[in-house]
């Protein structure tokens, strides 16, 4: 919902400012049926897939397990679109099923920072990237909702200038607006901070431990590679992060297995590989530490949620 509205209220507010109908979008569905965003607020499509025509742009939102009913015919439909002209692109979560489809094949995509270790696991061959927007034509991905406010932004630019450009990230208070080439920032355990203001070597340092989730690096191996002894390299990590270097990597690594656990169907042997742990039973017991129950469980529950989540909307 969040990535939805980011869309369409800069649009909405670019055509109020300029005096004209500049913008014109549709919601889409595949059926045609209601949907509703995990926040259960419900939004009534315009049209379906199959009855979409002549369009210039079509995003696909929706979480990383959204799958269609007709799987056939909703990729055709896509690829139908495409091959006639319409830029498709994908917006956090909604990579997922585009790149099921084939149109992601030999494009880079941008992939959310909490998608990352499924994205990757699911789809090896394409080239991930951390940037906010990737624009690698005729496909446009986007990181999340704030990413995809900045992209309506260049858009209206394009149509409208930089004056009105300017004036609707005026109106929604969007102090800083980032284009292409602006990789996504993660925050630290200060409210203040973000990875990319990390110390260098520590920066340096997490860089590597992103780069070996599922081959580990000892950590005096890391302390070499970034040019500081391991005493050193753990007192500036304690400083900059809040924890030791071997805790935040442990850290790292069960957020990576927790992705795969909600995002995917890989089995516990397949995810403890993907994250570095020769066994499963250690898995499940740092797992355990970190998130208070076990994969299983954490599985379960989301699976339960999305069960719910999906369940039949009342007419309108």
């Amino acid at each position: 919902m969040s990535c939805l509205t980011s869309m369409i209220e800069p649009l909405r507010a670019a055509n109020e400012i300029a005096g004209v109908q500049a913008f014109q979008w549709r919601i889409l569905s595949e059926d045609g049926a209601r949907v509703a965003s995990s926040a259960q607020v419900v939004f009534d499509p315009d049209l379906t897939l199959s009855d979409a025509g002549e369009i210039d742009y079509l995003f696909l939102l929706s979480s990383p397990t959204a799958r269609f009913i007709d799987r056939k015919s909703a990729e055709g439909h896509l690829r139908r679109l495409a091959r006639h002209g319409t830029a498709v692109g994908g917006v956090s979560g909604g990579v997922f099923p585009l790149a099921r489809t084939g149109l992601l094949d030999g494009h880079a995509v941008s992939v959310h920072w909490c998608y990352e270790a499924a994205f990757a696991q699911e789809f090896p061959d394409l080239r991930m990237r951390d940037d906010v927007i990737v624009f690698d034509h005729p496909r446009y991905t986007v990181s999340g909702a704030a990413a995809s406010f900045d992209l309506m932004l260049s858009f209206i630019e394009d149509r409208l200038g930089a004056g009105v450009a300017t004036e609707v990230a005026c109106w929604f208070q969007h102090p800083v607006v980032r284009g292409r080439g602006v990789r996504q920032k993660t925050p630290t355990f200060r409210r203040d901070s973000t990875a990319d203001l990390l110390p260098g070597p520590v920066a340096k340092a997490v860089e590597i431990l992103n780069r070996n989730i599922s081959s580990p690096i000892a950590i005096e191996e890391l302390a070499e590679s970034v040019g500081v002894s391991p005493r050193q390299l753990e007192r500036q990590f304690k400083k900059a992060t809040g924890q030791s270097p071997s805790r935040y990597y442990r850290t790292i690594r069960m957020k990576a297995a927790r992705q795969l656990v909600l995002f995917s169907r890989e089995s516990m042997a397949r995810v403890a590989a993907a994250v570095g742990y020769e066994t499963v039973a250690p898995l499940l017991r740092h797992y355990r530490e970190e998130f208070g129950l076990n994969p299983a469980e954490d599985r379960d529950m989301i699976n339960r949620f999305r069960v719910e989540d999906n369940r039949p909307l009342p007419s309108a």
